[in-house]
């Protein structure tokens, strides 16, 4: 996650991606910590929302905002790429093909642009929950709070502690806006490591705590100074600027959302 980056995989080892991911959730080989600091695991009223995205090298996350519709960050789901994602029905995990992936016309890795993509899955997921989204339009306060989920590494650089969901409060800090949104444990306050998203929270979901409403999805993470360390700050694309596009975007993929 620090290092924005996505990789293309052929179908076979897409599959046994997936595999390896699955045997993450059911039997995880160290402590899985998604998010570092050891947050808790997501409660259902979360994971209902929330998928994994598997490619040949990297994890991310995703938020089902239609049964065959998942949000997530476009530096996860580059054009080269083929990806599948993981579900649950029930309890069970179950693995869905992707048809198609639709980033925002603006994205660039090397710009200040909207982390944002749309993937269709093929076919829906029945039990896979949307999220709803925030009716907040005004950019958040400092100290505002928000919960974080997503499937990343507990230990940055330990891939064996990923593939368990996990979900932290953070507050927002450093200014937000429109464009971009940067949130801290707040007990930490970014001086020190604390909670924070890492490598495999890409694309994950941000909720107002109050609501449970979707604001945001996860794109970095890094220390003030910018370097891209996990445990510091968490950088979410705001959703409320590109809601037309979100709307657009899914009815183009023929997944008309409500207004």
């Amino acid at each position: 996650m620090s290092a924005p980056t996505a990789f293309s995989t052929s179908s076979k080892s897409g599959r046994s991606r997936a595999l390896f991911a699955l045997a993450c959730l059911a039997f995880p080989a160290a402590p899985a910590a998604a998010i570092v600091g050891g947050a808790p695991f997501a409660d259902l009223a979360i994971a209902r929302h929330v998928v994994l995205i598997v490619g040949e090298h990297n994890l991310c996350t995703g938020v089902a905002i239609a049964p065959d519709l998942v949000l997530t960050a476009a530096h996860c789901v580059l054009s080269n790429g083929k990806y599948r994602l993981l579900a649950f029905e029930g309890r069970r995990p179950v693995v869905k093909d992707v048809a198609s992936v639709a980033p925002h016309p603006q994205f660039s890795p090397r710009a200040d642009a909207p982390d944002l993509a749309l993937v269709k899955l093929a076919p829906p997921a029945p039990n896979l929950a949307p999220a709803p989204f925030s009716g907040r339009r005004a950019p958040p306060l400092v100290g505002d709070r928000f919960i974080v989920a997503g499937f990343g590494v507990g230990v940055q650089g330990d891939r064996k502690t990923a593939g368990k969901l996990r979900a932290v409060t953070l507050v927002a800090t450093d200014r937000p806006s429109s464009h971009q949104l940067s949130l801290i444990d707040p007990k930490k306050l970014g001086e020190t490591a604390g909670f924070g998203v890492c490598n495999g929270d890409s694309g994950g979901p941000v909720f107002d705590e109050r609501d449970r409403a979707l604001v945001g999805i996860v794109s970095w993470s890094g220390r003030t100074d910018g370097e891209p360390v996990c445990g510091f700050v968490t950088g979410v694309i705001p959703l409320a600027r590109y809601h037309y596009w979100i709307l657009e975007t899914a009815a183009r993929l023929g997944s008309p959302l409500e207004p």
